[in-house]
């Protein structure tokens, strides 16, 4: 059995595209976000910029679906 070695298809370049902005885009929109924002306790923005560091993925997951409530405004 041969495995052929050469330019990634269809279904390859939407999971490149898809980790891309999972890994790159994501964290970065998250942390302009926090650093944009006024939070309720002056504590939560550095906190979050911590997570967002430290689990980039994860981090930037459960801060667009929990931290945006902490903002002032939101």
């Amino acid at each position: 059995m041969t495995l052929a070695l050469g330019m990634p298809g269809g279904t390859e370049w939407i999971l490149i595209l898809v980790a891309f902005c999972l890994t790159l885009v994501l964290p970065i929109l998250a942390i302009s976000d926090i650093v944009k924002g006024e939070f309720r306790n002056p504590n939560d923005k550095m906190i979050w910029v911590l997570i967002v560091l430290f689990m980039p993925i994860v981090g930037s997951m459960i801060y667009f679906w929990v931290g945006k409530g902490q903002k002032i405004g939101a």
